[in-house]
C-alpha cells in the first residue's frame, strides 16, 4: 500500500498530494486528522462511515481535478526535441535549445530561418503576443469584455493598426517577404494547437468569453505592436497634458519649477556641445481641462508599460585602449515596465552557410511577435540601445465650425474633417460602432472624452468655442522600422549600420556601436520635428500655421560621434547635446544622475574587464543621498529615538543594498520627504522620482523656499522643520513596519518585485493571479540609480520598472559574451524556464551569449529540427 501511494502521488503536486487511497474496501489514511483507523463493528464505525465515503468521493475528485490541471498545464508545453513537420519551409530547419530554453535556429534559406522565428516565438509566447496585438489594434474587448470598451476607443482613435496598414502597403519587397515568413510560422504553430493547448491562460479566457478563438497572425500584427513600443517610449503628451493641468492652479514660474533644466554639473552624450540646451518659451494662451484625456491616457499606459516611474536605460561602450581585452566591451540595459513574462525573448539566428543568398547570423533580444534581433551583436558588430525621449508629439487645440462638429478651421476657412467608422466587437456577441475624427494634424483625442471644458487664462489667445484636441506625433505617420531592424541585424561596419538607421524613423534611441576591428561609436536616429514656434511644453492653437511642424531635423545633423578622444560613449537618457546645438530635440531630458555614475566609474578604473562592467550595472549608488544626508545630520533632533536613529546613517556608502539598514532608512525617510513637499499637487500630477531628485537637490540650497513649507499648517515650516518632520515619518513607519531592532531593517525586505502577467495576473482573483504571477523577490537598487529598479513614492516600494535585460558584449571574443533577462524564456506558467533566470537577474549575474556552433551545440539540452 505504501508502495502504491507513493507512485500515486509522486506526479501530483505536494500541496495537493491525496490523504487518503482505497485499498481492497478499506481506507489507508494519511494527513486527514485521523490518527488511526476505527475498528470494524464499532459505533464510530457506523457514525463514521458515511463521512469517510464523502471524504473519499472528494479525494478521488481532487485526484481528478489535480490530474486534469496537470494535463491542462501540460500541454501547452513546447516540443523542443525530435521531429516536427512545418509546411511552408523549404528545407529542415535545426533548433538547439540550452538548459534556459534560449533557442539557437539554422536555417538554409532567409525565409526558413523568419520562418522558424515565429514558430519558435509562438511555440514560447504566443498569449503574450495575441495579447499585444490585441493592444495594439484597439480590440481588447473581443478577448476580455465590456470593460475594455473605452480603452478600444482611446486605442481606435490613436489609429496605429491603420498606420501599420499603410506602412504594410509601402513596405519594400525584402522586409513584405520577411514579415510574411515570420507570419507563416506564427500561422504553422497555430495550425498545430488550440485552446489550452496554447496557453494556458486560453483554458482560464473560455471560462469569460467561451467564443474567443486567435485568428491568424499577419505582417499587420507585426507592424502595429512597433506602435505600441513607440507610444512607451517616444514623446511628451503626458507631460504637456499635466502641465496644462497644474497651470489650473499654479503660476507658470511654479509649474517651470517642477519641470528644472538639465543639471549642468551632469554629461551629455555627444561631447563639445556645451551646457544642456533651453529651449523656446511656453505658449501662455488658454488652455482646456485635459483631465478626462488624462484618465484616459493613463489607462491605455496600464496596459502598454509607458508613464511608469523610472522608464529608461543604460548603455555604454569602452574602446579597446581602455579595456583588459584590448578591443570594445559594450553594456546594454534597458529599463521598462515589470511584467511577466519578461517583454523580451532571447534568440540566436544563424544561416548556414552565411552566404549572399542567406545573410544572417546574429544573436540578441527579440520581441515575440517580430522577426530579428533588436539589441545583440553579430558576427562583426554589436550595439545597444535607450530611449533618447525627443518631443515628437503635440497637442494641438482645434477651433470647430458651430454648424458642422465635422469641419474646423485652418488659416480662416473651414476644412472638412476626414471621417473612419469602425466597429468594436465585445466578446459575447455585442457590437459597438465609433466614428474617428482626423484634423491635419492627426486624431481628435478629446472625441474619446466629450466633457473636456475651458480653462481661463489672462492673456495669449482666447480658448474657441467650440473647440477639439488633436494629436500630432511622428509615431502615426507610416515608416520602415522593420526594414532598419533587419539592416541592423546585417550591418558590417559603421557606415553600413548608420545607413541601416535612416529608416529607424520612431522610436527615437541613443544607440551605441562596437566592432571587431575596434571601433566605437553613437547615433541618434529618428524623425524629430522642426517646429515653426513653441517649444512642445503646452497645447498650442491648431487653426493657424504659427505653431506647425516644418519638417524633421536632418538625418546627417543628427547627434553622432565615431571614436571621441575620450574612448568611451556612455547613455543614460540624459541630455544628448547642449546649447550649442542649433535645433530643439527636448527639455525632458532625464535627470543624469545614472549617466553621471557611469562615468564616474568608467573613468575610476584604467582599463574595464567584464567583471567591471558587471559591476557597474549592479551599482546601487544613491545619487540623491549625499545631497540630503549632510543637511539631515546638521538638523538637531530633541527627541533622543530620533536622534539616536539618525546615528544609523553614519559611514554609509549611499549603496541601496539588499541588505542595507541604511539604505531602508533613507528611503523611507526620502518618501516622506517627497509626500510633505508634493502631496499639495493634484494626485497622478505630483513628479516623479528622477525629477523630483532634481527639484529636492536645489531646494536644498534655498533653506526659506515656500515649497518647504506646509499650507495645511499654521505655522510656516522653512527646510530644517520639513526635514525634521520626514525623518520622524521614517522612523514611525521603519518601527512600527519592521521592529524596533535597527539592525534587522533591511532594504531588499521593502523594495520587491513581483512579476505579474499583464492580463490574468491582474484580474484581481487571488487562485487566478497564483496560477501565473511570481514573487516577490528582493532586489537592491531604486530610482535614478545604475541598478533602476524604480519604485513610485505615492505607492511603496514595490518595484514598477526594471532593468529588463542585461547584456554584455566582448568584441575581443564573441564567445565570452553574457546576457539575462528578468523571468524566464517561456511564457508558459509552470514551465521549468518560465521564473528561472529570477534569481540570477536580481543578483546581478548572467548567463553565456552562446555564439559559435560548437558551443552552442555543447551547451544545447534540447535538439528539434523541423521538417518541409
Amino acid at each position: 500500500m505504501e508502495a502504491r501511494y507513493t507512485r500515486a502521488t509522486a506526479i501530483i503536486p505536494q500541496p495537493l498530494q491525496t490523504a487518503a487511497l482505497l485499498d481492497n474496501g478499506r481506507i489507508a489514511c494519511y494527513k486527514v486528522g485521523y490518527p488511526f483507523l476505527p475498528k470494524e463493528g464499532t459505533m464510530a464505525v457506523r457514525f463514521r462511515r458515511p463521512l469517510l465515503v464523502v471524504l473519499v468521493i472528494l479525494i478521488i475528485l481532487a485526484l481528478i481535478l489535480t490530474l486534469l490541471g496537470i494535463v491542462t498545464v501540460r500541454r501547452s508545453f513546447p516540443q523542443a526535441t525530435g521531429s516536427l513537420r512545418m509546411p511552408g519551409l523549404e528545407h529542415p530547419v535545426e533548433v538547439y535549445r540550452d538548459g534556459l530554453g534560449v533557442p539557437q535556429i539554422y536555417a538554409q534559406t532567409e525565409h526558413d530561418l523568419f520562418m522558424a522565428q515565429g514558430f519558435v516565438h509562438a511555440q514560447d509566447r504566443f498569449w503574450q503576443m495575441d495579447f499585444w496585438r490585441h493592444i495594439g489594434s484597439g480590440r481588447l474587448a473581443e478577448m476580455f469584455g465590456e470593460g475594455q470598451v473605452q480603452k478600444d476607443q482611446f486605442l481606435r482613435t490613436m489609429g496605429w493598426a491603420r498606420v501599420a496598414t499603410q506602412e504594410w502597403a509601402g513596405a519594400d519587397p525584402s522586409t513584405r517577404s520577411i514579415l510574411e515568413a515570420y507570419a507563416a510560422g506564427v500561422n504553422a504553430y497555430l495550425a498545430q494547437r488550440q485552446g489550452a493547448g496554447l496557453s494556458l491562460e486560453y483554458a482560464i479566457l473560455g471560462l469569460l468569453s467561451p467564443d474567443y478563438r486567435p485568428e491568424p497572425w499577419t505582417p499587420i500584427n507585426t507592424l502595429t505592436w512597433a506602435k505600441v513600443m513607440a507610444y512607451d517610449l517616444g514623446g511628451n503628451m503626458d507631460s504637456e497634458i499635466d502641465r496644462a493641468i497644474l497651470l489650473k492652479t499654479l503660476a507658470p514660474d511654479q509649474v517651470a519649477a517642477l519641470y528644472p533644466p538639465y543639471p549642468a554639473d551632469h554629461p551629455i552624450i555627444v561631447p563639445g556641445t556645451g551646457t544642456a540646451a533651453s529651449a523656446a518659451t511656453m505658449y501662455a494662451g488658454s488652455l482646456p481641462d485635459l483631465e478626462p484625456l488624462f484618465r484616459s491616457v493613463q489607462q491605455v499606459n496600464a496596459l502598454t508599460g509607458g508613464g511608469m516611474e523610472g522608464l529608461g536605460s543604460n548603455d555604454w561602450v569602452v574602446v579597446g585602449s581602455r579595456t583588459t581585452t584590448g578591443m570594445p566591451l559594450l553594456a546594454d540595459d534597458m529599463h521598462l515596465g515589470i511584467q511577466m513574462p519578461s517583454i523580451w525573448y532571447e534568440v540566436g539566428l544563424h544561416c548556414r552557410p552565411v552566404s549572399d543568398a542567406c545573410r544572417v547570423n546574429v544573436t540578441g533580444f527579440s520581441f515575440a511577435g517580430a522577426p530579428g534581433v533588436i539589441v545583440g551583436h553579430n558576427d562583426a558588430i554589436a550595439w545597444g540601445v535607450t530611449n533618447t525621449g525627443p518631443d515628437v508629439q503635440d497637442l494641438y487645440i482645434e477651433k470647430i465650425n458651430p454648424q458642422n462638429p465635422n469641419q474646423y478651421e485652418v488659416n480662416g476657412k473651414w476644412v472638412d474633417m476626414q471621417l473612419v467608422n469602425e466597429t468594436i466587437r465585445i466578446a459575447g456577441g455585442k457590437t459597438l460602432p465609433m466614428t474617428i475624427r482626423y484634423t491635419r494634424h492627426g486624431p481628435v483625442l478629446s472625441d474619446v472624452n466629450k466633457d473636456l471644458s475651458g480653462l481661463a487664462k489672462d492673456g495669449g489667445v482666447s480658448l474657441p468655442t467650440p473647440f477639439a484636441v488633436s494629436l500630432r506625433w511622428t509615431a502615426l505617420e507610416p515608416g520602415g522600422i522593420f526594414r532598419a531592424v533587419i539592416a541592423v541585424d546585417l550591418a558590417r561596419n559603421w557606415d553600413e549600420f548608420r545607413g541601416a538607421l535612416r529608416d529607424w524613423t520612431v522610436p527615437s534611441q541613443n544607440f551605441v556601436f562596437a566592432d571587431t576591428h575596434g571601433n566605437i561609436g553613437y547615433q541618434m536616429p529618428g524623425n524629430v520635428p522642426i517646429r515653426a514656434s513653441g517649444d512642445g511644453q503646452l497645447p498650442v492653437p491648431g487653426w493657424t500655421d504659427d505653431y506647425e511642424w516644418k519638417g524633421y531635423i536632418p538625418f546627417d545633423q543628427l547627434p553622432s560621434t565615431y571614436n571621441p578622444e575620450q574612448g568611451f560613449i556612455a547613455t543614460a537618457n540624459n541630455a544628448v547635446v547642449g546649447k550649442d546645438y542649433p535645433y530643439l530635440i527636448s527639455k525632458e531630458w532625464d535627470a543624469g544622475f545614472r549617466a553621471a555614475r557611469i562615468v564616474q566609474m568608467i573613468q575610476a578604473r584604467p582599463k574595464l574587464s567584464i567583471q567591471d562592467i558587471q559591476a557597474i550595472h549592479g551599482d546601487n549608488f544613491n545619487g540623491l543621498a549625499p545631497v540630503l544626508v549632510p543637511a539631515l545630520k546638521a538638523i538637531s533632533f530633541s527627541d533622543s529615538n530620533l536622534a539616536d536613529r539618525l546615528r544609523l546613517l553614519d559611514g554609509w556608502d549611499f549603496q541601496n543594498g539588499i541588505d542595507s539598514s541604511p539604505a531602508a532608512l533613507f528611503n523611507s525617510f526620502w518618501r516622506h520627504l517627497a509626500l510633505r513637499l508634493f502631496s499639495r499637487l493634484p494626485a497622478d500630477h505630483r513628479p516623479k522620482q528622477d525629477r523630483a531628485f532634481v527639484i529636492v537637490s536645489q531646494l536644498v540650497t534655498q533653506p526659506d523656499s515656500p515649497w518647504w513649507d506646509d499650507p495645511s499648517t499654521a505655522s510656516i515650516e522653512k527646510r530644517d522643520d520639513t526635514l525634521r518632520l520626514a525623518f520622524a515619518d521614517a522612523v514611525t513607519e521603519m518601527e512600527s513596519t519592521y521592529g524596533k531592532d535597527a539592525t534587522k531593517w533591511r532594504w531588499g525586505a521593502m523594495h520587491t518585485a513581483t512579476f505579474r502577467n499583464q492580463t490574468l495576473g491582474e484580474s484581481g482573483i487571488a487562485p487566478i493571479e497564483a496560477l501565473f504571477n511570481r514573487g516577490p523577490f528582493e532586489v537592491a537598487g531604486g530610482p535614478a540609480i545604475v541598478n533602476a529598479t524604480a519604485w513610485d513614492y505615492e505607492k511603496g516600494y514595490e518595484v514598477q520598472t526594471l532593468p529588463s535585460e542585461r547584456m554584455i558584449v566582448d568584441l575581443a571574443n564573441l564567445e565570452n559574451s553574457v546576457m539575462i533577462t528578468t523571468t524566464g524564456e517561456s511564457g508558459h506558467a509552470f514551465h521549468p524556464n518560465y521564473i528561472d533566470m529570477a534569481d540570477t537577474w536580481r543578483s546581478i549575474d548572467y548567463r553565456p551569449m552562446l555564439w559559435g556552433e560548437s558551443q552552442i551545440q555543447a551547451a544545447a539540452g534540447d535538439h528539434l529540427t523541423l521538417t518541409p
